[in-house]
């Protein structure tokens, strides 16, 4: 019995850094901002959407985003209807955007190690049911035991369906769209 107890603590102090391991591996994160930016002539419009959930698996590089369309602020609440509407991204029909991809080279990224690093994205962007290959870059920080993932693109709004061709949206609504992201983990 006395070599029983410590052979149990052994399994399950084994089993408990296993686990560890394995959580820190693959990282989930509520702490997301996508922040997006479209400039004309006439108007400024701009939305923030801190609801997104993301998973970083800092063993294989495979990052995902899903992000609740409706959860995008605007300052004026009838942008925010426009945004929502058939006519723009039919958000009822189409609630949520994703992003699967991963990181080109994660051997290149010291998890462990802190220090920022620079890094290129390949993945599916799938916005309006619509999915489109994309490769864009960003900065993976490291800090202790947190990481913050930042990027900048630009997003084509064509390319998703998102098209207007006469009225106001034609000329308040910029073609292409400035996106950031920052992601803790």
């Amino acid at each position: 019995m006395k070599k029983t107890v410590p052979i149990l603590a052994l399994l399950i102090l084994s089993g408990a850094i296993f686990s560890f391991t394995t959580f820190q591996e693959k990282r989930t994160s509520t702490k997301n901002h996508i922040y997006f930016f479209s400039h004309t002539d006439l108007e400024d419009i701009q939305a923030n959407n801190y609801k997104a959930i993301s998973t970083l698996d800092t063993k294989t590089g495979e990052i995902v985003y899903s992000i609740p369309m409706q959860s995008f602020e605007f300052k004026k609440a009838l942008m925010q209807k426009h945004f929502n509407s058939k006519d723009f991204l039919n958000t009822k029909t189409y609630p949520k955007a994703k992003f699967v991809g991963g990181i080109t080279s994660p051997e290149n990224i010291h998890f462990s190690k802190n220090g920022i690093y620079q890094v290129s994205v390949t993945g599916t962007m799938t916005i309006k049911g619509i999915s489109k290959s994309i490769t864009e870059t960003g900065s993976i920080e490291v800090k202790g035991n947190s990481i913050l993932v930042t990027s900048k693109f630009k997003l084509v709004l064509a390319d998703y369906g998102i098209t207007f061709s006469k009225g106001k949206p034609s000329t308040n609504v910029a073609k292409t769209v400035d996106v950031s992201i920052t992601s803790e983990y």
